[in-house]
């Protein structure tokens, strides 16, 4: 068994001692509903031809930038239709080519999420490519998993470049990143997690050929990173319950599976599985939202399944409080008003307006996202939630909280992060600063809860928490 701190594909990274041609080039892991863009090289090129890899293209001059023009040539897809995630260290490797001399490649690895809104982008290639496919990226090193296929039906071997697993790993998401986010919301991080579950499993079922397989071992390296993944964002119900049912799915496939196909198959199979059913319970979600909005609406901080909630509803007019101190809510605004799914005008205001919005203008609904639904109801979102729910009950505006079923805790209590003291005060009197992230709102503020199983009222919890709470005995075994 390897050590989880340094996988095996890492260690093959050398600096450069200068006697082979050096070559520098990028490779972009275009990420969309937890899957990455893999494309086949063409006859066209001179290198690797029939193999698989990221978008890639030589690096001439600055690779952040002409990893751009590499997306753009190679997919059809524009700037505005991708956000970087992030960039990784450069991947070093030597090749020999056909002459007999040698070739240092250095691969400047970047993650981007494609933020077109479809189940599958259209991707146009350009002649360097001859097929593409969406595949969780385990399939580099653990193909057989995925059922998809690529467009023209193809994927026998799956032969990829050299090091792409290495390079994917420079960019993919981590206990550390998922600690550190600030810009997600809790539904997004969930699948995060999932991801860095499926990732790790994946390379433990692909070392079996070097190791053999260790169900024990592997089972117990796999449960270790699931806890690290729990404690990573303790207040988000949403991850654990993700985390707890993957792992629950696991260890009830080892206890049916015989010996060899336990451990690292079980969850990698359980966390494929949870990625995709994840995102069809948030999407599921919006659409019961939708089906209940009409006419104006205000909302607040940034919420991937309020957005998609808002589109397909038939909102006449959208308010959106601008959610101090990080302001996320002028992006999304910005956003509402570029996205062509909505025809109606969109309004942006402070968050000490929100109430006189509630009073003075005519609103019809107030629609939120939820970090966490505690088990009795009350709602654990972005500061300033509490104070537009309480205006709203008084003016009698309904509020609805979109949310899929694992944002339930099976926790009374809930512990409430807080942001940086610099982001509300940085100057230099003796002050003291509160800069609470979340607050709580009473489940008698909320009317309903739009999830994927319909519209539920916070009575109809109860069922909800029972059987997340099964999910937990896992940890037990």
């Amino acid at each position: 068994m390897s050590d989880p701190s340094e996988p095996p594909a890492l260690r093959s990274d050398g600096g450069s001692d200068g006697d082979a041609d050096e070559r520098h080039v990028v490779t972009a892991f275009l990420r969309h509903r937890g899957r990455v863009l893999l494309l086949r090289r063409s006859d066209a090129v001179g290198t690797y031809r029939g193999q698989w890899g990221g978008v890639s293209g030589f690096a001439e001059g600055d690779p952040d930038s002409q990893v751009r023009v590499e997306i753009r040539e190679e997919t059809g897809l524009e700037d505005d239709d991708v956000s970087l995630v992030r960039s990784g260290r450069p991947v070093r490797f030597r090749d020999d080519l056909a002459d007999g001399s040698e070739r240092e490649w250095v691969v400047h690895p970047y993650l981007f999420e494609v933020t077109v809104d479809a189940d599958e982008p259209e991707i146009e290639l350009s002649e360097e490519h001859d097929a593409f496919a969406w595949l969780p990226p385990t399939e580099i090193v653990a193909p057989g998993f995925a059922e998809t296929e690529t467009a023209d039906g193809d994927r026998d071997g799956l032969e990829t470049v050299p090091e792409l697993w290495t390079a994917y790993e420079r960019v993919a998401p981590t206990v550390r990143s998922i600690a550190a986010d600030d810009e997600h919301g809790a539904a997004s991080l969930s699948i995060r997690a999932l991801e860095v579950l499926r990732d790790r499993a994946g390379l433990l079922v692909a070392e079996r050929d070097e190791y053999g397989a260790d169900p024990d071992g592997e089972r117990e390296e796999l449960a270790e990173l699931a806890r690290r993944l729990l404690e990573a964002r303790p207040s988000m119900a949403v991850l654990r319950n993700r985390v707890n049912r993957v792992m629950a799915a696991a260890t009830e496939t080892d206890a049916d599976a015989e010996s060899a196909d336990g451990g690292a198959p079980a969850v990698l199979e359980a966390a494929l599985a949870g990625v995709d059913r994840a995102l069809a319970a948030d999407a599921e979600a919006a659409a019961t939202a939708g089906d209940s909005i009409d006419g104006a609406v205000l909302t607040l901080s940034r919420s991937g399944t309020v957005r998609e909630a808002l589109r397909r509803g038939e909102p006449a007019r959208v308010f959106v409080a601008e959610s101090r101190p990080a302001r996320e809510g002028i992006a999304v605004a910005e956003e509402l008003a570029a996205d062509d799914a909505l025809e109606c005008p969109v309004t942006v205001h402070t968050d000490a307006a929100a109430a006189h919005v509630l009073a003075s203008e005519d609103v019809d609904r107030v629609v939120v996202g939820a970090d966490t639904i505690r088990p009795d109801g009350a709602v654990v979102n972005k500061t300033g939630t509490r104070a537009v729910a309480i205006a709203a009950a008084r003016e009698g505006v309904p509020v609805t909280v979109v949310a899929a079923t694992d944002k339930v805790s099976t926790r009374e209590e809930v512990n409430l992060e807080s942001g940086d003291r610099a982001a509300v005060y940085d100057g230099e009197a003796a002050v003291d600063v509160l800069n609470p992230t979340f607050d709580v709102t009473p489940a008698d503020c909320v009317t309903e809860f739009a999830t994927e199983r319909g519209a539920l009222a916070p009575d109809d919890l109860e069922s909800v928490v029972e059987e997340l709470r099964g999910l937990e005995s896992w940890r037990e075994r």
